[in-house]
């Protein structure tokens, strides 16, 4: 399996405590400047969302200090909320510690128990694990909109029945590797970024699920209108405008009477989103709020 050359070096760690509506204009800003995006870290006390990039120390240059600078600016001009930039010197180890401190496991229900390489925590009887070491992008499922399509995908798993699944923008692959682990079957994976399929491939062949999902590079923008495979349940964990602008796409990939989940939906946009999928024939039948934010589980109406 390869492994990231950065893992094996110094690292410069770059973070930014930030409002959480600001995590999409972060992402996008951290992915023109390095080429990945950030982890984003919530501290259980203080309640405050922190941006992290990790990347090779000769990469933080003057001119890169700059750009960075300047987007920031122009971000707070346009109502964003950002702290000052802190930038630190990371050895290898020191990184891999770090994580250690913030990511614990996390059990949904008695039916899956996700958590980090160096957990020893015993699963429970019949409990599927997912094994996940965050990234230098890539994240365990801690988000409130990762562990909400983790827990709906556990809630819509029917023993005995053959259920089909898509995870639109996979990210680090752990919504196809719950899927694949708790018994759906087809199991398909897509996203965008390069780096995201990478990761997920790797993830996807240590949880020994290959057989099952092998995640693809795809840009649902340019994907057929209309789709001929169609998925008992569809996750797409996405921004506010893609989710908007690419509704039917990805409405077109659920079979009828199926269920779909949204999430990455700040608290502010979601009447917005449930009415642009009212339109295309899904029916609101769970929501959750958490923090700053809010997902829902949709059933299709169409028979």
């Amino acid at each position: 399996m390869a492994r990231s050359p950065l893992k094996h070096k110094p690292l410069t760690e770059i973070s930014i405590p930030i409002a959480p509506e600001a995590e999409d204009a972060i992402s996008v800003a951290f992915e023109d400047l390095f080429g990945q995006t950030p982890s984003f870290y919530v501290d259980e006390k203080t309640k405050r969302t922190t941006a992290k990039i990790y990347i090779d120390r000769k990469q933080w240059t003057l001119t890169l200090q700059k750009s960075l600078s300047s987007r920031l600016a122009v971000l707070r001009d346009c109502g964003f909320r950002f702290g000052r930039i802190k930038v630190q010197i990371l050895r290898a180890e020191n990184w891999a510690e770090s994580w250690k401190k913030h990511f614990k496991p996390i059990q949904v229900g008695d039916a899956l128990l996700i958590k980090p390489s160096w957990s020893k925590l015993k699963p429970k009887k019949k409990q599927q694990v997912v094994v996940l070491d965050p990234g230098l992008s890539f994240g365990t499922g801690q988000h409130a909109t990762t562990s909400f399509c983790l827990e709906q995908i556990v809630k819509c798993r029917r023993a005995g029945e053959k259920q089909s699944f898509l995870d639109i923008g996979t990210g680090s692959g752990i919504l196809a590797i719950a899927a694949a682990k708790t018994g759906y079957s087809p199991v398909q994976a897509f996203d965008f970024d390069p780096e995201s399929i990478r990761v997920s491939r790797e993830n996807v062949a240590k949880n020994d699920v290959e057989k099952f999902v092998r995640p693809t590079r795809q840009d649902l923008t340019k994907l057929p209108l209309q789709s001929k495979l169609k998925f008992d349940l569809v996750c797409a964990n996405l921004i506010y405008d893609l989710l908007l602008q690419e509704s039917e796409r990805i409405t077109n990939r659920v079979k009828p009477g199926g269920s779909l989940v949204l999430a990455g939906i700040l608290k502010t946009q979601f009447d917005v989103v449930q009415a642009a999928f009212k339109k295309r024939g899904f029916k609101l039948s769970k929501t959750k709020k958490e923090k700053e934010w809010q997902s829902g589980f949709f059933i299709s109406l169409v028979q």
